[in-house]
């Protein structure tokens, strides 16, 4: 029994590789991901037509013809390539994604694309599911997380997140019931995670710079930050998940180095609350407000290097920039305050400033990064917050402490 419910509301570049084809030898594909070449070659015997059209019977006979050829060199590839270049499960998938294009571009055939990606996730270990609803095929993967934008599926207690919604977003599921396609893939039994703790590396020269300046106690203060535009694409179908995996988003490598040690050496001298104000209406004034529904159509919430990358971001996205700054420059306690509309962050110093926020036993100053009718400072909260209740979100205590 399936159920759906749903929660509220890459540049590709080919190398030269030399191919071979054949009856006998397949075709090896070669193309960059990220700072590296990833290479594989697929055995003529995992060259599977595309079912004509699709049913249980179909997709079955797809994955029974496949599972008898020689698989296990890309599987192994691929999995040797994540072990080495620590990528998290989401960057995985983008690796596996473009993979199954070379085999099977999307644009040509949809469906045979798809049932690639799924039989490569299946077979690196992943708890992935496949359902028809209609003439539409469901990709599904077992995954436990907070995500609150893409419908999941409960089979036997356990929640499995939709992989491919972002291409049936107006797909009514409650209407088109999916049913799933009963199909046993020994091993596949892992849970797939969304979180990215670690960014992968890119080649220094795929880097731009972007300009960002703000005034700070009438001083102008000018930064050249370098940004990648993969970043724009890794996160293109990410979706809406909890504050913490959101904050805790790191900067590419590139990224971090162009900002992170400029901000420590503008606040170098100054005490500790007026660096963190100094943080804050970087964060505050640095970018230009647009809310979710205007800049994309729906609520999407910006890992930090999306919002510098951005031209337009809301609280939620400085509420994560501003966290991560004050996280890397100070490494304080801090906590994420939920409201109806909006979204802010307390800060933990030696001494409250203004209104303390107690949240179990501690008191946290709030730090508004995003622009207001009033310039506020540290401690102070917008009048139109001052009553209204909130939820905290997220408690951050660094390790140290």
């Amino acid at each position: 029994m399936i159920r759906s419910f749903l929660a509220f509301g890459i540049t590709l570049l080919l190398m030269v590789c030399v191919p071979s084809y054949g009856q006998d030898m397949g075709k090896r594909f070669c193309f960059e991901f990220y700072d590296n070449i990833f290479n594989v070659e697929f055995d003529q015997s995992i060259i599977i037509d595309a079912p004509s059209t699709l049913s249980d019977t179909s997709i079955k006979q797809f994955y029974k013809d496949i599972d008898a050829g020689s698989y296990r060199n890309v599987v192994d590839s691929l999995i040797a390539y994540k072990e080495k270049r620590q990528l998290n499960d989401w960057l995985y998938y983008q690796l596996v994604r473009k993979v199954a294009q070379q085999v099977s571009p999307k644009a040509e055939n949809y469906n045979r694309y798809t049932l690639y990606k799924w039989f490569l996730m299946a077979k690196s270990g992943y708890d992935a599911r496949l359902a028809l609803a209609g003439d539409k095929i469901i990709f599904y993967i077992l995954n436990d997380e907070d995500i609150s934008d893409i419908p999941f599926f409960m089979i036997d207690s356990k929640k499995y997140m939709t992989l491919n919604y972002h291409d049936f977003v107006k797909l009514d599921l409650h209407q088109n019931q999916p049913v799933p396609i009963d199909i046993l893939v020994p091993g596949a039994s892992k849970s797939f995670s969304y979180k990215v703790t670690r960014m992968p590396d890119f080649k220094p020269e795929n880097y731009f710079t972007k300009e960002l300046n703000f005034n700070y106690h009438n001083k102008e203060y000018y930064f050249e930050i370098k940004l990648n535009a993969d970043v724009e694409k890794i996160f293109a179908n990410y979706p809406v998940m909890d504050f913490e995996s959101y904050f805790n988003i790191p900067l590419s490598k590139e990224t971090y180095s162009s900002l992170i040690p400029f901000l420590k050496k503008n606040v170098k001298g100054m005490s500790q609350k007026k660096g963190v104000d100094y943080l804050m209406r970087f964060t505050r004034y640095a970018f230009l407000y647009e809310d979710d529904e205007q800049n994309f159509g729906k609520e999407k919430r910006m890992a930090p290097e999306e919002t510098l990358f951005s031209g337009h971001s809301d609280c939620d996205d400085r509420a994560a920039l501003f966290f991560y700054l004050v996280k890397e420059v100070y490494n304080l306690p801090m906590i994420a305050l939920l409201y109806p509309t909006h979204i802010n962050i307390a800060v933990q110093f030696s001494k409250p400033v203004g209104v303390p926020i107690i949240y179990k036993g501690k008191s946290y100053s709030t730090c508004e990064p995003t622009p207001q009718s009033n310039d506020l400072k540290i401690g102070q909260v917008s009048a139109k917050l001052k009553n209204t209740p909130y939820q905290v979100v997220y408690q951050y205590e660094p390790d140290n402490q």
